[in-house]
């Protein structure tokens, strides 16, 4: 072989294996069908014309000013491999069509095992869309949708649909319809994750053993709505200022068995509601100044509300339609309700020496009339509660027989009480020796 056809052999060769920077610039779909299994394909700083199907194990990576453009009639980047890693890049414009026969999104996995890394999304339908896809990562994307005024006309952030055992971690979503959509899908973990200005930051729906922890629900029409699905865990979670007509930090709907702790729940319409559900565990949450800290539909029964830091709420809790079968306290430890019912703790052990009793009459405006909750802070609320007290048409909201006593928060030792019984007496001691100075001895005055 002379050394002329050497170098022939020689290009050839690296045409057929090798993708061409000119052809990654103008054909990103030719360079993913030329490149091997197991290749890395590094893109320039510039914009890439997108729609692309990844049909093979490889790494797809961007950098600095890397953006995938889609036509805006279907996905941008849809992975139909296993073992397929995308990173460091923007994605934009899927297809908008809520007529069309599949939901479209920036990037939809059809595929087990893969990495989605550093990205930025937007004007998508959805963002990142896993379609009875198991076993893969999200981290660090970030998803932006078209805002509150054109909810009903996008999809969410994350759609998990039929898909288990993946990671959603440290993501950011603003502005789309939902903010993480789980329908059908087991055994998911989300961590870190910040959701804003959606309507749910979290809709979910028939999945069970799926794990929260770590994630910021804000400015949400809803933070949280599980239902029909049991066995999850939520761990310090935050539910903050989530309001609005009817609006919540956590909605728990015919949803069982789950386990709800050391979340905070904040500035919310209500920070909890429950309703047809049983057999949930809740415990140690801070839920504070919410309008309605509780709501709880006699539907629901079994519920165990233990070690809560409930305060500061406008009505700590309200049970609607009847009294459920629910249980205020665990094994003798009930809840912090701290200046809601200020209570005495005699011998120290840190539970109040009596129950703490919420009786009101609310349940029946709210049940007959759901704009009540627009004027939960009017005066004539307060009105309407006080002519009802006096009346004794007010109904046990609850009974914590075992409420608990922050350590120095309205604490009274027998110390602090002998000194106050010295004082009164002294008090009413003195004014008896000034009567009898001025009336006399038999009320005579002289």
């Amino acid at each position: 072989m002379t050394m002329k056809t050497f170098l022939w052999l020689l290009l050839l060769f690296s045409v057929f294996t090798l993708p061409e920077k000119g052809m990654a610039a103008d054909n990103l779909q030719a360079v993913i069908d030329s490149a091997k299994d197991g290749a890395i394909i590094e893109l320039k700083g510039k914009t890439y014309t997108g729609n692309i199907v990844i049909d093979k194990p490889l790494k797809l990576s961007g950098k600095k000013g890397t953006v995938i453009e889609g036509d805006g009639k279907g996905n941008v980047i849809s992975i139909r491999a296993a073992g397929v890693t995308v990173s460091n890049l923007d994605v934009k414009k899927s297809g908008m069509d809520r007529n069309s026969p599949e939901e479209y999104a920036a990037i939809k996995v059809y595929s087990d095992g893969n990495l989605l890394s550093n990205i930025g999304i937007e004007d998508s339908f959805h963002g990142v869309y896993l379609s009875k896809a198991h076993h893969n990562t999200i981290e660090d994307v970030r998803i932006r949708g078209a805002g509150k005024g054109e909810i009903a006309a996008q999809g969410n952030g994350l759609h998990i649909y039929y898909s288990n055992d993946n990671l959603l971690k440290n993501n950011s979503i603003e502005g789309t319809r939902d903010g993480m959509f789980f329908d059908y899908a087991n055994d998911n973990k989300a961590l870190n994750n910040e959701i804003t200005k959606t309507r749910y930051g979290l809709h979910y729906m028939y999945s069970d053993r799926n794990e929260f922890e770590n994630n910021i629900f804000t400015f949400n029409t809803g933070g949280a709505a599980i239902m029909h699905s049991n066995q999850l865990k939520l761990k310090n979670n935050q539910f903050i200022f989530n309001y609005g007509h009817r609006s919540f930090g956590l909605l728990i709907l015919s949803a069982n068995e789950n386990y709800i702790e050391n979340n905070t729940f904040y500035m919310n319409q209500r920070g909890l509601y429950i309703d047809q559900s049983t057999d949930n565990m809740i415990r140690a949450n801070h839920i504070f100044q919410n309008q309605i800290g509780i709501e709880l539909w006699a539907s629901s029964n079994e519920q165990v509300f233990t070690e809560n830091s409930i305060e500061e709420n406008q009505i700590p809790a309200v049970a609607l339609g009847g009294s459920g079968r629910n249980s205020w306290s665990n094994n003798g430890t009930g809840n912090y309700w701290n200046a809601s019912f200020p209570l005495l703790d005699l011998d120290q052990d840190g539970v109040g020496d009596s129950s703490a009793v919420y009786k009101s009459s609310l349940y029946e405006l709210i049940e007959d009339q759901e704009l009540v909750y627009l004027f939960l802070k009017s005066p004539a609320i307060q009105i309407y509660e006080k002519m009802n007290q006096l009346l004794n048409n007010e109904k046990v909201m609850f009974e914590d027989e075992h409420p608990l006593i922050a350590k120095g928060h309205q604490k009274v030792n027998l110390p602090v009480i002998g000194i106050i019984a010295i004082i009164i007496t002294a008090i009413l001691v003195k004014r008896r020796h000034l009567l009898c100075i001025t009336f006399g001895r038999n009320g005579r005055k002289i």
